[in-house]
Order: structure tokens, then C-alpha cells, then sequence
């Protein structure tokens, strides 16, 4: 009997009814530790920092977009045979089955107007139209090899930026925050600025969120009026009236979600929160006013001026901050030559003088601060332009037709090697024959230099996952560090 008592008595203690009764105390006390844990809260932010697949090389992306397609010839391809045919007719084996945007017959060779010399202890051959560029040689790896599908600007803009032609598609700033989040909630993952004539071809696809939930939209930061629209309390609102319609909507938006489970209402919840947010870090971030005057005379940046050079001390301002993606377009690239404000010989000069000594300064700055180590900038377009001359309509004026079998960019810093080129073209720039780049290898590569495998970064979408790379893309090895 003695024995069957204490059986009993050992169940007893181990029954859940029992071990509830006794340890709900205990159990009450570790529940409110963890929900004083800001990190579950960060769980149901889809912008909270996420673990990448593997050690990164960077944590943070600066793209200088050059819309409209820079001549590689004229900057960064130095081709001494093609100066030497330049004026002569194009060979015919070039023609042979090509079709070009705007060349018809059979046109002439063009060599550049402009001198190149070797630079830094790398020897990079730059143009005499980049002399900042060409002073941080030995910080940037050239590819010359490039690659794309698409040789009309929309289309290739979209194509540079989403991995598809046609929009629709998540941009690869999205994708980014989708898989990694950012580290500043109170400023938006992904954030584009834009200087230049007009806005890019491709338009807001460029930046879109595709299919993803829209909180991973890229927020674009004008110069002019509100850095965002709507941001700013309408007269007579104040911060506090703010907040109160905010959590009245939040509420809201928080019963819908809970009757419908439309994920849309998470970002719109999460948007308007962010928005209150951006109220006070938005204008503090956007006054450059307070930088230091050296600063300025780096960049060449005039406060309250609208300018690629502003907007390239705000990327820096931006990713200090922790913005996952900053992308910057200037356009005004797309030098045809029908007439004199779109030559090479004088429009494209005076697109160099714009973007030129900022692209430069950025790269300084990142370094001498220590964010370059882990902050990846890009710059270059959507594709090149043609070793032959244009022409349309008999014009005397000199420009390059669009190309998309071999073009140039630029990168640095973030995992890259730097003071090297990489890949080359023949003797007259047109076909690529070393290490060719497409540009699904290059969101494989910068997508990896993130800590990112792109075959797993996907998304579940009609019925299937999609990816930034499509089925495509692989890691260039070549021009990692």
C-alpha cells in the first residue's frame, strides 16, 4: 500500500494539470520577459533585419543609375584600332543580322574624340571626361564585358533593375528588403533619388515591388517641397492629433486584417506607421546643410540645389543611417548626336561634369569613414552604345546608337576586388570576348556579396516561386575579393 501511494504521488506531480497549478507563476514570469522582448515585436515587421543565407561581404547597396546608356567607348573602353578605321565604312560582318534601334544602312566607324590615360598603381584606362573617377582607379573594379537582352531604354531599364523586360516584376532594391530587411525603422528599406533631364524611361517599374507586399516598394525622396508627399501634418494637425489618427486607423486596419487576412493590410498598417516616423527622421536626414564644408567641397554639393552631387552625399546619409538600398538615377545619358544637346561632343562632356566628381567624392567618403569595406556602389546604365556612328537623318553631329552586346560599369567597395577590369571586347568594341557578363550574373553576384544565394531567395507567385535571376544567373567569382 505503501508503495502504491507513492506511485500516486509521483504522477501526481509530474500531471500537467498539477505542474500548471504550481509553476503558473513561473510560467506567467517568463511569458512577460518575453514579451518585453523587442524582438518579437520585430516579428511581425516585415522590415526587421533578417539573417542572410550565409556570411556577408556587404550589408548595404548604392547604385548610381545612368539612364539612358553612357558610351563605354568614349569613357572606359579605350579601342586604339578603332581610332584608327574612325570615318571608315563598318564591316560588313558586323551588320550581318544585326538590328539596331535607330542605324540603317551601312554606317561608318567612329573612334573617340577624347584621350585616355592609364591611372593609379592599377593602370586603368580612363577617359580624359572622368578625371575624379579616374583619381580612385585603384578603388574600382571596371567590367567591361557586360550584357543584356534589351536594347530599347524602358525595357532595359526594367531589365537592369528587375531581371524581366516587361513590369511587373520586384526590383532587385525589393528583393533585397524583402530578404534581408533594414536597420533603420524609422527611414524606408529601399529609397531613390532622382536628378538628371527627366525621370528614367522605364518609369516607377523601375523601383516597384512587383508582386512582393508593397512595403518593400522603393520610396523615392524628392528635392523639391516635401521630401515625400503627404508626409507632412496638413494645417492645423498637430504631432500628438497625428499619432492619435494613426492608432485609431492601425485599430482599424487591424480588425480587417483579422476578419479578411489580406497581407496588403499589414503594409498598410506598417506604411502609415512608418510614415509618422518619417515625419522626424525625413527632414533632419534630408538637410545637408549641417555637413561640414570640406564635405561640401568633396562633393560639390550646394544645399537646397537640386543636383546628383546632393543627392550622392544623401546616399551617404542614407546608409549610415542603415537604408538597405539607395539607388540613384540621373538622366540625360542617351547621346544619339541628331543634334548638338544630344552629341558626344557636347552633351556628353557636360553629363561627365555632373556626375563625375560626386560619383568620386562618394567613394572617398565611404572609405575614409568605414562603410565602404561593406557598402557596394554601382554605377553604369542600362546598356552601351555602338563603335559606329549614328547618323540618323544625315546628321552631321556626332553620337552612338544603342548596344546591348557589350557595355561597361563600374563597382566598388562591399567585397569587390579593387584596381582591376575585368572581361574585355574586340578591337573595335563591339562583341565581348573575355568573361561576358549578363545581367542576371550581375544580380546573382551582388545578391551573394549580400550573403544571398539567389536560387533561394524566392517568392511564391501564380503558382510558382520566382527569383530576382529568373533561371538564370551565376556568381562572378572573378571580381570578388
Amino acid at each position: 500500500m505503501r508503495e502504491q501511494k507513492l506511485d500516486q504521488e509521483t504522477l501526481k506531480l509530474i500531471t500537467r494539470r498539477h505542474f500548471f497549478r504550481m509553476c503558473g507563476y513561473g510560467i506567467g514570469a517568463l511569458a512577460l520577459n518575453a514579451l518585453m522582448n523587442e524582438k518579437l515585436f520585430a516579428a511581425s515587421d516585415p522590415l526587421a533585419p533578417k539573417p542572410p543565407h550565409f556570411k556577408p561581404r556587404a550589408k548595404r547597396v548604392i547604385f548610381l543609375f545612368m539612364a539612358g546608356a553612357p558610351s563605354q567607348i568614349d569613357l572606359f573602353d579605350y579601342k586604339p584600332t578603332l581610332q584608327r578605321y574612325d570615318g571608315q565604312p563598318c564591316p560588313e560582318s558586323l551588320l550581318q543580322g544585326e538590328r539596331f534601334a535607330f542605324i540603317k544602312g551601312r554606317p561608318t566607324l567612329l573612334g573617340s574624340p577624347y584621350k585616355f590615360s592609364k591611372h593609379g598603381q592599377s593602370g586603368q584606362e580612363i577617359s580624359e571626361l572622368l578625371p575624379h573617377i579616374a583619381q580612385i582607379a585603384d578603388d574600382i573594379c571596371i567590367i567591361r564585358s557586360m550584357q543584356t537582352d534589351q536594347f530599347n531604354h524602358a525595357p532595359a531599364q526594367i531589365y537592369m533593375n528587375t531581371g524581366h523586360q516587361l513590369p511587373g516584376r520586384p526590383s532587385m532594391g525589393s528583393w533585397l528588403t524583402y530578404g534581408l530587411g533594414t536597420e533603420n525603422r524609422d527611414l524606408p528599406g529601399f529609397v531613390v533619388l532622382i536628378s538628371g533631364a527627366n525621370r528614367p524611361d522605364g518609369g516607377h517599374a523601375c523601383w516597384s515591388s512587383g508582386f512582393l507586399p508593397t512595403v518593400y516598394q522603393g520610396v523615392e525622396l524628392r528635392s523639391k517641397g516635401d521630401p515625400v508627399l503627404y508626409v507632412s501634418n496638413p494645417e492645423g494637425i498637430d504631432s500628438e492629433t497625428r499619432r492619435e489618427t494613426v492608432e485609431a486607423i492601425s485599430d482599424l486596419n487591424r480588425m480587417h486584417l483579422e476578419a479578411v487576412g489580406d497581407p496588403e493590410i499589414e503594409t498598410r498598417i506598417n506604411a502609415y506607421e512608418l510614415a509618422y516616423r518619417m515625419q522626424t527622421s525625413v527632414p533632419e536626414l534630408m538637410d545637408i546643410s549641417k555637413e561640414p564644408e570640406h564635405i561640401h567641397q568633396l562633393y560639390g554639393t550646394t544645399p537646397g540645389k537640386p543636383s546628383f552631387a546632393n543627392n550622392c552625399l544623401l546616399a551617404r546619409r542614407l546608409v549610415e543611417r542603415g537604408v538597405r538600398f539607395v539607388q540613384l538615377y540621373h538622366r540625360g545619358w542617351d547621346h544619339h548626336g541628331t543634334g548638338e544637346g544630344d552629341s558626344i561632343s557636347k552633351a556628353l562632356p557636360r553629363l561627365c561634369s555632373e556626375v563625375d566628381r560626386a560619383s568620386a567624392a562618394l567613394i572617398i567618403d565611404l572609405k575614409q569613414r568605414g562603410l565602404l569595406e561593406d557598402t557596394l556602389v554601382i554605377w553604369g546604365g542600362e546598356f552601351g552604345r555602338t563603335p559606329m556612328k549614328e547618323g540618323r537623318g544625315g546628321s552631321t553631329y556626332l553620337g552612338r546608337d544603342h548596344h546591348p552586346r557589350a557595355f561597361t560599369i563600374w563597382m566598388a567597395g562591399g567585397g569587390i576586388k579593387p584596381g582591376i577590369t575585368y572581361g574585355a571586347t574586340d578591337e573595335l568594341g563591339y562583341q565581348v570576348v573575355e568573361n561576358p557578363v549578363h545581367v542576371h550574373d550581375l544580380h546573382a553576384t551582388i545578391l551573394h556579396l549580400l550573403g544571398i544565394d539567389h536560387t533561394r531567395l524566392t517568392y511564391w507567385y501564380q503558382g510558382r516561386n520566382f527569383r530576382l535571376t529568373d533561371v538564370a544567373g551565376r556568381v562572378i567569382e572573378g571580381i570578388i575579393g
